[in-house]
């Protein structure tokens, strides 16, 4: 049974994951459908999602007909998502906040995952639900550490081709670099009442004011924007043993 046929409206004690994956995209076209490992890429988003045990329920918000008939194909729900919220200029939350409204959910904390990254660990979405109840947070974020590209050991370069240190220091080995953190694409986890907090002018303010994070290995995602990155997932994938939905 569907977890939208099981549960059409969520429990307000519940979890709702909403799988966001737009039709559109310049740098690999029909992105969120291309098959990874032989499953469509969204799918292994829908697929880890039903298999985590700390979410309820899972819908999937896109403007594309074929996104939507794998995601139907999968067993969860679909939202399709009018155009002024499809375009390169929406934003992320106000396509969540649509879906949310549109699906009626009633649950108080929302999972947002993204489509296009179809490789993640098992629990994660697990690890971020339980850090945003055990702190009362208002949304948890799954983050990595930043290692060679950190900004001590980014430069600026001028006109005439000038190399100038982006930030002063003297650090020449990596395990002397102070601890960064750059988001993973992995999970976010959100209250409710933090998502349709809407400020104008403030990005992310639907993160809320306590924003925390987990931190994930190097490699532990694969956020897929290239065809580079898709065959790195690919590699992961063909390795990695099958996912167990629940029914």
């Amino acid at each position: 049974m569907s977890d939208a046929a099981h549960n059409p409206s969520g429990d307000a004690d519940g979890v709702l994951a909403v799988v966001i994956g737009r039709a559109g995209s310049k740098g690999l076209p029909r992105k969120n459908a291309l098959p990874v490992a032989g499953v469509p890429m969204i799918a292994h988003t829908i697929r880890f999602a039903r298999a985590s045990r700390s979410i309820g329920r899972t819908i999937v918000s896109t403007d594309g007909d074929e996104i939507a008939a794998i995601a139907r194909g999968e067993g969860v729900g679909v939202v399709m998502r009018p155009a002024p919220l499809a375009d390169d200029t929406a934003t992320v939350d106000s396509a969540v906040r649509h879906a949310v409204e549109a699906s009626g959910a009633r649950e108080q904390v929302v999972v947002i995952l993204y489509g296009n990254v179809p490789v993640r660990p098992a629990d994660l979405a697990d690890r971020a639900v339980a850090r945003l109840r055990a702190t009362g947070a208002d949304s948890v974020q799954s983050y990595y550490r930043v290692g060679k590209t950190h900004p001590y050991w980014m430069s600026r370069l001028d006109g005439d081709g000038r190399v100038a240190q982006f930030v002063e220091n003297r650090v020449y080995r990596r395990q002397e670099l102070p601890p960064l953190f750059m988001p993973d694409g992995g999970v976010i986890a959100v209250r409710r009442a933090s998502l349709f907090d809407v400020r104008e002018g403030v990005p992310h303010a639907f993160f809320g004011r306590d924003r925390r994070g987990i931190e994930t290995a190097e490699g532990d995602v694969v956020d897929v924007d290239t065809a580079v990155d898709m065959a790195v997932a690919e590699a992961i994938l063909r390795q990695a043993p099958r996912t167990e939905v629940r029914t």
